[in-house]
């Protein structure tokens, strides 16, 4: 495969229809992407949480009607995933916060070094600016977890 797109590329472009081979390849490629992958990924995890919902909704129903501690220990079950969701998310956040203070950092220092110049290298201040966005939401600001 890689031969044939190298083939391709180092053609000689033909005055009447140029780099027709190489056009047409491309074309297929973001054609099956865009058209077929993408689509059937979407597809198939939007069945998988369909499927999921429908299991938790039987298991729940089977639960209640055992018997009367099973409402309890149903309503429990949900506190307990919806506090395993929030605190999932959380250190998400925090994930996030510490890769864009370190990325903003890095690309202070490489945009210092490229250009010279500390007003290029302020940019990387933004993604230093949104992490510690990031870090004050998820320790001052967001509730705390139970």
């Amino acid at each position: 495969m890689a031969h044939f797109v190298l083939s391709l590329i180092e053609s000689e472009i033909n005055p009447v229809f140029g780099s027709f081979g190489l056009w047409a390849f491309l074309s297929v490629g973001a054609v099956a992407l865009f058209g077929i992958f993408i689509p059937s990924v979407t597809w198939m995890d939007s069945r998988r949480k369909e499927r999921e919902a429908f299991y938790k909704a039987e298991t729940f129903r089977r639960i209640t009607e055992a018997s009367g501690e099973g409402a309890k220990a149903a309503i429990e079950m949900l506190r307990e995933e919806d506090r395993l969701k929030r605190q999932t998310a959380r250190e998400g956040l925090k994930m996030g916060g510490i890769i864009n203070i370190f990325g903003g950092i890095g690309l202070a220092i490489f945009l210092r070094f490229l250009t010279g110049s500390v007003g290029v290298a302020l940019c990387g201040g933004l993604c230093v600016l949104i992490g510690v966005a990031l870090l004050v939401y998820v320790y001052v600001l967001a509730a705390p977890i139970d």
